[in-house]
């Protein structure tokens, strides 16, 4: 059966939802403060996580941070704020999806459903990853391919869907180092450090400028990025599974 974890403060609305998916052969596991939510939802990996932006305790953004790199989970956020900087943020820290209040059960089940019919498609887990990769005779990696995104180290070479991308030095080093640690919140500065040579003043923006760069020659949508996302406060993450 598959499992969803509900997060929501308004009882009632909790209650109403809890009873509607249940009707619809979920299992579900409620919670209304925030500052449990995190480990409920480490503790029973559900198949999705339905989870509010305003809670007590902890905030949904903090939440879905905390939990993204521990659970396999689906996370659709909540929220009666039409602010674009909270959705953009959310799809950034790795939530799948939003649905604004007040709440459709029918909408929302529909969403739901679309989420969980999309994790049953073949993906890459964290150990699987790169889907194809080439080590030197040192152990070092030359080649490594994701999806559509095939890299060379050697001869700095990037293809995205079979046609050469044209990438300066710097961009290609960046996005390098960035594919060789997927999954892994990468600081600016860890990313001045290694691609320049120097420590990161604070105020530096050339990282920032060549990831903006290389979202759009990646077909990333620089608005809205999914596959180099930015991990608000902590740095950028390269995101295997969506090339």
């Amino acid at each position: 059966m598959t499992k969803i974890v509900l997060v929501e403060d308004d009882l009632k609305l909790c209650e109403l939802l809890a009873h509607y998916f249940r009707q619809q052969q979920f299992e579900v596991v409620t919670v209304s403060d925030g500052s449990l939510a995190t480990d409920t939802i480490i503790e029973h990996q559900p198949d999705l996580v339905v989870l509010d932006l305003m809670l007590p305790g902890v905030d949904g953004l903090t939440i879905c941070r905390n939990v993204r790199p521990l659970v396999n989970s689906k996370i659709l956020m909540l929220t009666a704020s039409d602010d674009d900087i909270d959705h953009v943020a959310g799809l950034e820290i790795g939530a799948d999806d939003f649905v604004n209040k007040p709440i459709k059960p029918r909408v929302l089940l529909a969403r739901i459903r679309m989420l969980l019919r999309r994790g049953d498609e073949p993906q890459m887990s964290t150990g699987d990853v790169p889907v194809e990769s080439e080590t030197d005779s040192g152990g070092t990696l030359t080649e490594c391919r994701y999806g559509s995104l095939h890299l060379n180290g050697r001869r700095k070479l990037c293809l995205l869907d079979n046609e050469e991308i044209c990438l300066t030095d710097s961009e290609f080093d960046l996005l390098w180092l960035l594919a060789c640690r997927p999954d892994e919140v990468l600081s600016r500065d860890f990313l001045v450090k290694s691609t320049r040579g120097i420590e990161y003043d604070g105020l530096d923006r050339t990282i920032d400028n060549k990831i903006v760069s290389l979202r759009k020659k990646l077909n990333d949508n620089p608005a809205l990025p999914r596959k180099i996302i930015t991990v608000r406060g902590k740095g950028y993450l390269f995101v295997p599974d969506r090339w």
